[in-house]
């Protein structure tokens, strides 16, 4: 018979090992910043995980943790090929990255939303300008049929260097816009009313399956909805059935599952869901609106790992 004292040493020995580590890749700075991530450390805990918040560019062993996983490295974009060489270590690293490489590299232009055009998702229209100046703006709002279009970069986060042009926009703003976009890739899109009216609705899924839905809205005298820059999010309980379709059509239309992803959809003129973005890097998944959504995440971590 195994003595109580030898027991106690087994379990001494074995129980350090026992807990497995997750890191959440986060921003230096969260000042000003909404990051609902805390509310999974405890379900993870409960997993028996440690959990440690940890700044994408920081100095780190990724062999030291199990699974890393892309939460909220909010600047990332101002340092893409950093923030890239960061993935590519922890992804030779013995740790489990999420969403994975692959996924990541094809997410970060915005150019993967023709290849989802391609396979059969219905887009908000998007051109992809080059050498852009005031003609091409002007040119690319008569495509769309309208006054006013949205400017973005390919590359980009959080609404950052996005642009409402009509045609009476100032020509020495017009100019400055044009400048910037210049040195960096641009998409035209048609600027959609009913993101002003109602807003624009975002599906959060956990390893492909719904979790939950919020609408969100635009800032007072402005276009952007990002908590950020005065967006307000209203949960949604009971998704229409039609925008759960066009959620589910973009889901299906991957390559790969991620462990999570937050559908960006719109209402269009004829009635429709288009889509607006397919975030698959760092979305927040505004765990504070989806009852046991923090829990679910957890859960998934967990069985990914």
């Amino acid at each position: 018979m195994v003595s109580f004292e030898i027991f106690l040493t087994a379990v001494e020995v074995i129980e350090p090992h026992a807990m497995k580590k997750c890191a959440f890749l986060t921003i230096e700075n969260r000042e000003g910043w909404f990051i609902d991530d805390h509310l999974v450390h405890e379900p993870l805990r409960a997993l028996g995980w440690e959990v440690d918040d940890v700044v994408w560019h920081a100095e780190v062993d990724w062999n030291a943790y199990d699974m890393v996983v892309i939460r909220s490295p909010w600047d990332y974009q101002n340092s893409l090929d950093q923030f890239l060489t960061t993935l590519k270590r922890i992804e030779s690293s013995s740790a489990i990255l999420q969403n994975s490489l692959e996924t990541v590299e094809w997410n970060v232009n915005k150019t993967y939303l023709f290849d989802l055009q391609s396979a059969g998702v219905e887009i908000v229209p998007t051109l992809h300008l080059k050498n852009i100046n005031g003609d091409v703006v002007s040119d690319a709002i008569d495509q769309f049929g309208g006054d006013e279009i949205i400017l973005k970069p390919t590359m980009g986060a959080n609404a950052d260097d996005t642009f409402r042009i009509g045609r009476g926009t100032d020509a020495a703003e017009l100019q400055q816009i044009c400048t910037l976009f210049q040195r960096k890739g641009c998409f035209a899109q048609p600027f959609i009313e009913s993101i002003l009216t109602e807003g624009e609705f975002s599906l959060m899924y956990f390893d492909g399956k719904l979790s939950h839905a919020i609408i969100k809205t635009v800032g007072e005298n402005d276009f952007r909805v990002q908590e950020e820059h005065g967006g307000g999010v209203v949960p949604l309980p009971n998704p229409d059935s039609e925008l759960v379709a066009a959620a589910n059509r973009v889901m299906g239309a991957l390559e790969e599952t991620p462990m999570y992803a937050r559908v960006d959809l719109v209402r269009t003129s004829q009635n429709s869901f288009a889509l607006m973005e397919l975030e698959l890097i760092e979305p927040c998944l505004y765990f504070r609106f989806g009852e046991d959504s923090a829990r679910d995440f957890a859960e998934i971590i967990d069985a990914r790992f």
